[in-house]
């Protein structure tokens, strides 16, 4: 019995019941709005020390975003421009604004560090989404990053105020290489075929030789771990898939050999093949 001014009278207790389940529930919503943690994500997603960890989910626009399981967490990258979704002074990546300052100030301008700073924060986030793409066999997209890391590094090297930072970038251009050539020849394996996919790791040792040399020319190249590891790919592609000697490869042949003829008829085979895989 409860009293008021009109006297006592007596509260449902249905009525009484329903408003505290009410009550409950908002403050049960109000609890999980506020919710900042990310708990219940990775306890359904442990993390793995001996594999990368990728999957694609739904942003709540409805755009698709990269997630990688990391140890203390996840990373979340966007699939397009930058992985965390700025736009430096409105243009795609920081790059295409160091491109931008570039043509504006020609070769003798150089990074402030400032610039310093940014161009490597965007070193690692491409580093990143370049290992989720392979991890997703998503080729094609992780030569696109990897020749977004390479231009970057080519514009640091230009510009770059230091020596000692210059270096700090161009000791991984071998290893940014290296993936750049394996996911060429894999997204050539899947659209075009083996010999193309043997082809492309044919040409991409030869981008890699040339880049030791340009660090080293007395290097010796017979036991490069990098170079050995491509090479061995190159043969596991011809033993598996049957490929003999590619139609460029016979064409180096022919030049070297001054076989002009043959070179030409080569050529013409080659633009050929080329031709049906447009």
């Amino acid at each position: 019995m409860i009293k008021s001014d009109g006297g006592t009278h007596r509260r449902s207790p249905v009525r009484f019941a329903e408003r505290w389940r009410s009550n409950a529930q908002a403050m049960d919503t109000r609890k999980n709005e506020q919710r900042q943690d990310i708990d219940s994500i990775l306890e359904g997603w442990p993390y793995d020390p001996d594999a990368v960890s990728v999957r694609m989910v739904e942003g709540s626009d409805g755009r698709s975003l990269i997630q990688m399981r990391i140890e203390m967490g996840l990373l979340q990258l966007e699939t397009t421009d930058r992985p965390d979704g700025e736009r430096p002074n409105g243009v795609p990546t920081y790059c295409d604004l160091l491109a931008q300052r570039s043509r504006e100030n020609g070769d003798g301008y150089l990074f402030s560090e400032d610039e310093c700073v940014e161009a490597d924060r965007e070193f690692v986030q491409f580093y990143h989404r370049r290992i989720c793409w392979l991890a997703m066999r998503e080729f094609r997209k992780a030569v696109r990053d990897a020749d977004h890391t390479l231009k970057l590094m080519d514009l640091c090297r230009t510009h770059s105020p230091d020596e000692e930072w210059t270096i700090s970038h161009e000791q991984y251009r071998p290893f940014v290489l290296f993936h750049r050539i394996q996911a060429d020849a894999l997204a050539a394996l899947d659209q075009s075929g083996p010999a193309e996919a043997v082809n492309a790791v044919t040409h991409g040792l030869d981008q890699m030789r040339k880049i030791f040399l340009e660090f080293d020319p007395n290097a010796d190249l017979d036991d490069n771990e990098l170079i050995e590891r491509l090479a061995e790919f190159r043969e596991t592609l011809r033993e598996k898939f049957e490929v003999g000697k590619t139609l460029n490869e016979q064409l180096d042949e022919a030049v070297k050999a001054e076989e002009y003829e043959r070179a030409a008829h080569l050529r013409d085979l080659i633009r050929q093949e080329k031709g049906r895989h447009i």
